[in-house]
């Protein structure tokens, strides 16, 4: 049985989807969880109202800029005094439609590289620090099967953003190891979230199931309670892994 009581988390985009079934998890197993959100407040509350013993914290910012990342670090270390668990899960999934307008192609880039990667390096790199002093600490990244099989022409954008964060893992479970900080990745694919469900509305099932062989898009809580496994530090040996949620539709 998962137990994570007494251990601090740091959820980033903790208000929505992946990262809502993330909070689900880990606070249900005794967690105190610091949820990040960027700009939906309400549902941030809601979602700690369903913890009313104080075992979850808000902080908001906005990964986008550089400050600001360092500042939710901060906030989220100042609730308890430090950090046990960093999972790095906000991210941003934008067009950039190679065959258009440069400078819309070139902003849309430098965003999705911002929050999809850089800040989650920025969130390491303070989280790398802080479990050097504490004796060991784990990190969990939040990629994509688009991090292999690459994604849409007009996605590559964050296809690239979500490879990159599997080569950023690696290159901190192998570094850490000695020092007991562990680092994983989960690559989900179709996940049914709210930004899954407006593509629904608008295309219909039968694409996004054709090639999944379970035959069905994966709940969000599939997600949450691989984060929950690995955060809980049973399988230390794993560290550099990525674990897979795609209904065996990319097979690695």
């Amino acid at each position: 049985m998962i137990d994570m009581t007494d251990k601090v988390i740091l959820v980033t985009g903790g208000s929505r989807g992946i990262g809502t079934a993330a909070v689900r998890a880990l606070a249900g197993a005794g967690g105190d969880v610091v949820i990040h959100y960027a700009r939906n407040r309400g549902a941030a509350q809601a979602l700690a109202a369903e913890f009313p013993d104080g075992r979850c914290h808000l902080v908001a910012g906005d990964l986008a800029d550089a400050p600001t990342t360092e500042a939710v670090w901060k906030d989220a270390l100042a609730w308890k005094g430090r950090i046990d668990v960093l999972v790095n899960n906000a991210g941003i999934y934008e067009a950039a439609d190679p065959e258009g307008d440069l400078d819309a192609f070139l902003a849309s880039w430098e965003r999705t590289l911002r929050v999809n990667l850089v800040a989650v390096a920025q969130l390491c790199r303070q989280a790398t620090f802080h479990y050097r002093e504490r004796g060991g600490g784990i990190i969990i990244n939040v990629a994509s099967r688009s991090s292999f099989r690459g994604d849409d022409y007009d996605r590559m954008n964050y296809g690239a953003s979500k490879g990159g964060l599997i080569a950023l893992t690696r290159s901190i479970a192998r570094k850490n190891a000695s020092d007991r900080i562990l680092a994983y990745a989960v690559a989900p694919g179709f996940v049914r979230t709210e930004m899954v469900d407006q593509i629904i509305e608008q295309d219909g099932l039968g694409d996004m199931t054709a090639d999944i062989p379970l035959g069905e898009i994966a709940p969000a809580s599939d997600v949450g309670n691989c984060i929950a496994f690995l955060a809980s530090g049973l399988a230390p040996h794993a560290t550099g892994t990525t674990i897979d949620i795609n209904g065996a539709s990319y097979v690695r």
